[in-house]
């Protein structure tokens, strides 16, 4: 959806949201049932490509539901009951996901290019204006508070609100105009994928490799990072590996051609070769545990990669991106009935930030030790070894890894990982 404008005037809303992927999107979403006046702009046009492994967690699920997306199979989604784990040993160990209040017992598949679109049509449905081929450029600042006030684009439009929300990626150009910098003491971790049209194609279970070995397992090269097969139900399945900067070499690697010699190992029947392969291999940045932060500062809100949400212990973003998004717009809303500018409705903008660190402040900081810790193949290699016949170990190390704990009651194991989350001190 779009509209025409007078020429040389400037647009105006309560927000503009740049970027509309699923943080972006469930942001004016959620602003939009709010009341408030939404621009969301976005660069490119839909449906589009995002790198991504199409794999979602029940947490995921959740985020989707509550902001009122069918998730139903006969809504085209593949669901998916647990993950297959590949490490230790020749066989998988199948992980059911745990059965939780807080939670749906299932998990996602579906490509992004439909994804994103489907979140964006969502929000112009709450009442978002949705302007695609928008690609901005730069931010409106005001001279005298060095305050937000709208943002031009390339082609010489601007779009003014009292508060922008930056939805707009690991780059966050928007953040950097500001000198909201990334922070080196963060993780930052490279994923690649491609797909394959292969027999495995309908699965019910994500698959996650926590060993790569360059050639037969206990013979070759361990490889740093991990993998993950996806199947899509399209006759497709997702590929891809996820490198993290605590790895030796990081930043030296070729992802690709290390995708490659890993999957060319993979048994022949399975379809993971050349002559299968559907489009190129492509990669992304997962930034990860706030790496940019203040997530609000003088108008200006992060909400997803632009604020470093994805998860340090399993590369997750889009859940913790719409679970921002609905935060984000919470607090928004309570700024806005203040009067947007006025010391009161900043210290409603201030519960953002506050709120992002109490929910994830303390299992982000763990999952920063996490990720120096398996940097190294060698200590993986021990964990898969020692840990996954373990079945009660790895309930437990699979609740933690996808952060799906009941947050009032639940077993032992969620109220160790809840005690630990709220004895570390915040990302």
């Amino acid at each position: 959806m779009s509209f025409a404008k007078p020429e040389g005037a400037a647009v105006e809303s309560d927000v503009v949201v740049v970027g509309a992927g699923p943080g972006g999107s469930s942001t004016a979403t959620y602003l939009a049932r709010h009341g408030l006046s939404v621009t969301l702009l976005e660069k490119s046009h839909f449906p589009r490509e995002k790198v991504c492994g199409d794999g979602l967690t029940p947490r995921a699920t959740r985020a989707l539901t509550r902001i009122g997306i069918d998730t139903s199979e006969s809504n085209g989604w593949l669901h998916n009951k647990g993950l297959r784990v590949y490490g230790g040993r020749t066989e998988p160990f199948e992980l059911p996901w745990p059965d939780l209040t807080d939670f749906p017992p299932y998990g996602l598949v579906r490509p992004r290019s439909d994804f994103d679109d489907m979140l964006a049509r969502h929000a112009v449905a709450a009442g978002a204006d949705l302007i695609e081929g928008a690609n901005v450029d730069a931010a409106v600042l005001d001279d005298r508070t060095g305050r937000i006030t709208g943002v031009t684009t390339k082609d010489g439009r601007t779009f003014k609100a009292p508060i922008v929300v930056a939805a707009d990626g690991n780059s966050s150009r928007l953040a950097v105009s500001m000198g909201i910098n990334k922070r080196s003491d963060r993780p930052m971790g490279v994923a690649v994928r491609t797909y394959y049209t292969s027999p495995r194609t309908n699965d019910d279970y994500l698959e996650s490799w926590l060993e790569l070995w360059d050639g037969e397992r206990g013979k070759s090269n361990l490889m740093p990072g991990y993998g993950w097969v996806f199947g899509m139900g399209d006759g497709t399945s997702n590929v891809g590996l996820g490198v993290l900067n605590t790895s030796k070499g990081f930043g030296q690697t070729d992802y690709r051609a290390l995708l490659k010699r890993w999957v060319d190992h993979t048994p022949e029947e399975w379809g993971f070769r050349d002559q299968n392969m559907v489009g190129k291999i492509q990669g992304a940045a997962l930034p990860m545990a706030f790496n940019r932060q203040p997530h609000y500062g003088r108008g200006l809100v992060l909400v997803g990669d632009a604020g470093g949400m994805v998860n340090p212990f399993n590369g997750e973003g889009i859940a913790y991106a719409m679970e921002a998004a609905e935060y984000a717009a919470m607090a928004i809303a309570e700024a806005s009935s203040r009067g947007f500018g006025s010391a009161s409705a900043e210290k409603a903008m201030r519960a953002y930030p506050e709120q992002m660190k109490a929910s994830l402040g303390g299992y982000y900081r763990l999952g920063t030790i996490f990720v120096k810790l398996i940097g190294d193949p060698r200590i993986m290699h021990l964990c898969t070894r020692y840990g996954l016949p373990r079945k009660t170990l790895m309930r437990f190390v699979l609740k933690l890894l996808a952060n799906l704990t009941d947050s009032h009651g639940g077993d032992a194991m969620d109220r160790i990982i809840n005690a630990l989350c709220k004895a570390a001190p915040s990302a």
